[in-house]
């Protein structure tokens, strides 16, 4: 029975992949800063959930992480599904650090420790993180969240680096989604092709599966994201991308 631990899993995409990968016969474990969540996911599935109250953005998140890991009775996948962010064209402090310390240090702390944990123990594991289509070219309306995810995107690639070069056996999914119907996005505003959460949810579970390196939601996202590729800075700044 393989073992899979996702922080971020009182919501979302990340609650759903959970009861999604419990229903398979996987040993989940779950963490999250809203224990309540935590304890009814768990409740729902009590022969195949643990949880764990994490907040990554603590110091002692590693440790909890640790902690986790030994409850369920160890780990082979590691999904990191934990995330903010914000359309902030008024550059709001608060919401820019916010972003940075979520997406930016709480995400390296947690990744850093499933990494180490892997390779302290000689586990060919597997780490696998939820990050966006936001990575693919700075995006002003939403600063903070578009650098975070480049930033995030970046530090997979380096880790799978490292893992081959010291012949680790760690591999790495990088799951970038478009826009997903989840509490995460602001219901004000009339978002473009916009996924339903639960099919993006059973995707996500079929690449970490698959082990599949990097993985687009879905096919017309992976084509815009191609051109977006293209297009040099100097045109890309002067577009007008808000939504």
């Amino acid at each position: 029975m393989k073992r899979i631990v996702i922080i971020g899993a009182s919501s979302g995409m990340g609650r759903k992949c959970a009861e999604i990968f419990a229903q398979k016969g996987y040993k989940v474990a779950i963490a999250a800063r809203r224990e309540e969540n935590l304890k009814e996911l768990c409740g729902q599935y009590p022969g195949n959930i643990v949880y764990l109250p994490i907040d990554i953005t603590k110091d002692n998140a590693a440790d909890r992480l640790y902690e986790l890991i030994n409850l369920n009775g160890g780990m082979d996948i590691y999904l990191h599904a934990s995330g903010i962010g914000f359309h902030n064209e008024e550059l709001n402090y608060d919401k820019e650090l916010s972003t940075l310390e979520v997406n930016g240090l709480g995400f390296t702390r947690m990744v850093t420790a499933a990494f180490n944990y892997f390779r302290a123990n000689k586990i060919n594991g597997h780490i696998a993180c939820i990050t966006s289509i936001a990575g693919t070219k700075g995006l002003g309306a939403a600063a903070a969240y578009s650098s975070t995810k480049r930033f995030q995107n970046t530090y997979i690639e380096c880790l799978d680096q490292l893992s081959r070069m010291n012949k680790l056996g760690i591999t790495f999914t990088d799951i970038r989604p478009g826009f997903v119907k989840t509490a995460l996005l602001d219901s004000k505003k009339n978002y473009p092709l916009l996924m339903d959460a639960d099919k993006v949810s059973r995707t996500i579970v079929k690449a970490v599966e698959n082990k599949k390196r990097k993985k687009v939601i879905n096919n017309l996202y992976a084509l815009i994201t191609f051109f977006w590729s293209l297009i040099p800075s100097w045109l890309w700044v002067r577009l007008k991308i808000r939504n």
